[in-house]
């Protein structure tokens, strides 16, 4: 049915919306801490929806349908360590942070290892942000060119001055509200952005269903018979070296993923900022529990709509499809199928997905900015309007920067050769530092003898060890063979590294000292 102007007119509607709601909701900061923390009066429940749709990019909603499409629902496995790792930093990570007051995750680093350790931590953090939100925008744009190819409209352009346009508008308007509502805003806009995706999705599929010739029931039987349930692969028959290296095996798949996910919700400064937002430790633990389910429900859904698509197509190969990738697949259906005025309906929902995650970014980039390394370096004596001040300024800073991060990832993937595929590649870099991350605040809460000297020697030695053992896009420039085990077990092999090397510069020093 093609993309019409009518669409378009619906994108920059919803574009524009997003701009005035996200400035009106926020109302007034006279603090950073009503800027990064929303005065600490979030209620639980938008923490909830903003933690899910900081999650969640452009590429969950194109790709999480093509796994299943092309698969079947092992993935699901994963979702199951996530919930278990939610709990775990709920119950254990959380009272640390709400107890002591603290405005980012790196603070009760600081008051464990000193200064020095935080400012690491810290700047780990930025580097990850930086590298992998860069990816991550220019990710956006992968999908609108795809549907812009599908429908014909600026063939005169070319995919890159697709990519560099969408990244553009996305930027700016995110910018806009971000820079003048902070955290409010973000969290605010991610409730609403997260309606419209939702939305988007479950439209696409009751309008599928609608279309499918075969009866629901059929349509099962269909699915069943393809295998297409299988939901646990629980790895018999295989030797210990193929049993790592399989990221869905059940065991390696829930303790990978629970490892991994209590690294990005118990470290990460970009979620555990929405977290310490609620002002109380219990609406933070129910915010961050339920967010797991929700996740899980969310990625379900996508999984669904990639097995409807796999029977309305009959189960086609992308010869017969005329599609380059199986991702391309669900947006084939949004230009081929959807009624006019829906595909910008549904081409809005990814812009949505886009933005919360990068509203997410930029206010905690600015914040763990602020906080952990400009405030401790030159304003511990500035009042409240300076400190805003500075905050909204490095917002502005970080748009800038990850803006050109993405550009500078856009210029990487089309100027030709083999590239690593772009979820590959983002997840390449979370892996390299989450396990380093994660170590280091294992080290400071379970080691008692550890100081300061031995947390930076394992800090880094986890961190450099990653780029040599671990497979990914950094690891083809180095020396050596990588370490063949499963990308959800990455993390953890940092973790360990990171608390065996401190503990053993401990016992070491200490035995040389005597």
């Amino acid at each position: 049915m093609g993309f019409t102007l009518l669409d378009g007119v619906i994108i920059v509607l919803y574009l524009v919306a997003v701009a005035v709601f996200g400035i009106w909701s926020a109302g007034t900061q006279k603090s950073s801490t009503d800027y990064f923390l929303g005065g600490r009066e979030m209620p639980w429940w938008a923490i909830l929806f903003s933690v899910v749709a900081t999650e969640t990019s452009t590429l969950t909603f194109i790709s999480i349908p093509a796994v299943a499409y092309g698969g079947n629902l092992l993935f699901l496995q994963l979702t199951i360590g996530y919930i278990l790792g939610r709990i775990i930093v709920a119950v254990w990570f959380l009272p640390a942070y709400v107890k002591g007051e603290m405005t980012t995750a790196y603070q009760f680093l600081d008051k464990r290892f000193g200064s020095g350790m935080r400012k690491a931590a810290s700047s780990t953090f930025i580097v990850t942000r930086l590298l992998a939100d860069g990816v991550r925008l220019f990710a956006t744009a992968i999908p609108l060119a795809i549907i812009f190819r599908f429908a014909g409209v600026f063939d005169a352009w070319g995919d890159g001055a697709i990519y560099l346009l969408a990244i553009s508008v996305i930027a700016c308007i995110t910018l806009i509200y971000t820079f003048l509502g902070g955290i409010k805003a973000v969290i605010w806009m991610d409730v609403v952005q997260m309606v419209v995706y939702i939305g988007g999705a479950l439209f696409a599929l009751v309008l599928m269903l609608g279309k499918i010739d075969t009866s629901f029931a059929e349509s099962m039987a269909i699915l069943s018979s393809e295998g297409k349930f299988t939901l646990f692969n629980w790895g018999g028959g295989l030797s210990i070296q193929e049993f790592l290296a399989d990221p869905y095996i059940f065991w390696v798949a829930v303790f990978g993923g629970a490892v991994f996910s209590i690294a990005s919700h118990g470290t990460d400064q970009l979620i555990v900022q929405r977290l310490l937002a609620t002002g109380n430790l219990k609406s933070s633990q129910k915010a961050l529990i339920w967010s797991g389910f929700v996740a899980s429900a969310q990625f379900a859904l996508f999984l669904f709509i990639g097995l409807m698509l796999y029977v309305f197509y009959s189960g086609a190969d992308l010869a017969e499809l005329g599609l380059r990738t199986t991702d391309e697949i669900f947006a084939k259906f949004i230009v081929d199928q959807m009624p006019v005025g829906v595909a910008g309906l549904i081409i809005a929902s990814l812009f949505a997905a886009a933005m919360s995650s990068l509203s997410s970014s930029l206010n905690a980039l600015a914040s763990s900015t602020t906080y952990d390394i400009i405030k401790p370096l030159f304003g511990q004596d500035w009042d409240q309007e300076r400190e805003l001040w500075i905050s909204r300024l490095t917002t502005i800073f970080w748009g800038f920067i990850l803006t050109g991060s993405a550009f500078l990832f856009t210029w990487l993937q089309l100027s030709g050769g083999e590239q690593p595929a772009v979820v590959e590649l983002g997840l390449g870099i979370a892996s390299y530092t989450y396990g380093g991350l994660l170590g280091i605040f294992m080290l400071g809460r379970l080691f008692p003898f550890p100081d300061k000297t031995d947390a930076m020697i394992g800090f880094f030695t986890g961190l450099i060890s990653l780029l040599f053992m671990v497979e990914g896009a950094l690891q083809q420039f180095l020396p050596g063979e990588p370490l063949t085990i499963a990308w959800p077990l990455y993390t953890l092999v940092g973790g360990v590294i990171v608390i065996a090397v401190a503990n053993a510069s401990f016992y070491l020093r200490k035995l040389i000292s005597r």
